[in-house]
């Protein structure tokens, strides 16, 4: 029988951060954490953990470390990534009317236009261009959060995450 407890962000970041394999459960987290013997409950399925949403591994803490726009940009976008990462891909159909805003390479974005700035978003295989300013930025975040399945009132959380 499972029970439902309430942490903070930050412990659940901690908890979260330990994860060592997809679909592992904080349960099971904290039973290796805490050298606990095994329980008998069943394994997350796959498909349940990629359900996972950035709201589950991202906080306010991780955010506030963040020294600068561009980098709280670059984390939240590795978040996301973290999350969804097997449909990520959608995120190259988010554009400009003049520009592409996502690539696989660096090199794609730099012949894309002059000044990208681009950058590879952390612990993944994606770049994004950063040159562009804070309410661009915060539109690039809406619309990848939409293609990756979030509401309009969840996109609207995590742009305003920046």
């Amino acid at each position: 029988m499972s029970k439902r407890i309430e942490v903070d962000d930050d412990v659940y970041a901690h908890i979260a951060g330990h994860t060592q394999h997809i679909g592992e459960s904080a349960s099971d987290i904290l039973r290796r954490l805490l050298n606990l013997p095994k329980g008998t409950a069943q394994p997350v399925l796959a498909s349940a953990a990629s359900q996972r949403r950035i709201f589950d591994v991202l906080n306010h803490a991780d955010l506030a470390e963040q020294r600068s726009v561009v980098a709280r940009f670059l984390h939240i976008l590795a978040m996301l990534y973290r999350c969804h990462a097997d449909d990520f891909s959608r995120v190259l159909q988010v554009r400009g009317r003049d520009r592409i805003y996502f690539a696989a390479s660096e090199n794609e974005l730099a012949q894309a236009g002059n000044s990208t700035n681009p950058k590879q978003i952390p612990a993944s295989p994606y770049w994004v261009i950063t040159n562009n300013n804070t309410t661009r930025k915060k539109s690039m975040l809406t619309q990848v959060a939409k293609e990756l399945g979030y509401s309009e009132a969840d996109a609207e959380k995590i742009r305003d995450f920046l």
